[in-house]
């Protein structure tokens, strides 16, 4: 983790040598908070009851959130979207979930601050980046894209984000990149192939935190995965009996959602406006007051009791 000696918003004056001429420039400081995967009405609950809280304590100025699991563990609902919206999600990036629930496909041709991964095919629905202007006045960018290993097939992201980084760099002063992706190895390698061109490449989809975050060497923020918003006491978020029964029989089990030890995972990122560069990573990890009654509601939409799959 990196300190500054410049507060929040500083003024910096800047003059040429051999001339009275200057110009100020100011500094702006951005809190950017990266929530993991938020895995059904457990996850969900908890940020209705933790995020405003916590927006609060570390003065942030974006939040940005990893959505595919959001309605009953697989895909997002427009109703959902709407709620996560409401509770003070800014920008939202979603993996291989992403068409679980058809009727997501309106929000993602309509709304500009969801994100699908940018190496689907050129024709799938929706945008390969989302944006947000926060209230200091720089704009947060923020891409998702999708590993190839031990993952279902894929446009290169390499590729795919060598190819949209000018675009979206002419749209915002800022850019966070979402790498749903199952293999650490090409996480990692993702992560210093963006060091220096964006301000943090954070990692997604295995649900579990871990604890390599760091500032690389050029100024990108990385960590391999953020974790997961929803209930720890589980197997990714999973019931572990009916988990367990399917790995010991290879037979077809409803994985359900689990109830128990929910928390809201994630990441705190401060970046300098100015240079673009992080300068601050920090995990965090916040309990739930209570545990649900339940582990579905309606706006889960249609419950799929033979899911079994993450």
């Amino acid at each position: 983790m990196h300190g500054s000696e410049l507060s929040e918003e500083s003024v910096i004056y800047l003059g040429c040598a051999g001339c009275d001429s200057r110009f100020e420039v100011r500094v702006m400081k951005l809190n950017v908070l990266c929530i993991g995967d938020i895995v059904g009405k457990p996850g969900r609950r908890v940020m209705a009851e933790k995020l405003r809280l916590l927006v609060e304590q570390h003065d942030i100025d974006c939040v940005i959130a990893n959505a595919e699991n959001a309605a009953g563990g697989s895909g997002l609902t427009p109703q959902i979207y709407r709620k996560l919206h409401h509770h003070g999600v800014n920008l939202f990036t979603l993996g291989d979930h992403t068409y679980r629930k058809k009727d997501i496909i309106s929000t993602l041709e309509t709304c500009g601050d969801i994100a699908r991964p940018a190496n689907f095919s050129q024709y799938a629905a929706g945008a390969d980046c989302g944006f947000f202007k926060t209230d200091k006045g720089p704009t947060v960018g923020a891409v998702a894209l999708i590993g190839r290993m031990f993952m279902k097939p894929a446009d290169c992201p390499y590729a795919a984000i060598d190819r949209i980084l000018p675009k979206i760099a002419a749209q915002a002063d800022v850019i966070f990149v979402d790498f749903h992706a199952e293999a650490t190895s090409e996480k990692v390698a993702m992560g210093w192939h963006l060091d220096g061109r964006v301000s943090c490449c954070f990692g997604t989809h295995t649900h579990v935190a871990t604890a390599d975050e760091r500032i690389l060497p050029n100024g990108t923020a990385y960590i391999s995965d953020i974790g997961m918003t929803g209930p720890h006491d589980s197997v990714l978020g999973r019931g572990k009996e009916s988990v367990l029964k399917a790995f010991r029989t290879q037979m077809p089990f409803s994985f359900e959602i689990a109830t128990g030890d929910v928390r809201l995972n994630g990441i705190v990122v401060t970046v300098d406006s100015i240079t673009k560069k992080a300068e601050h990573i920090e995990r965090i990890s916040i309990e739930a007051e209570f545990e649900d009654a339940t582990n579905y509601d309606g706006d889960d939409g249609r419950v799929e009791y033979f899911n079994n799959t993450f």
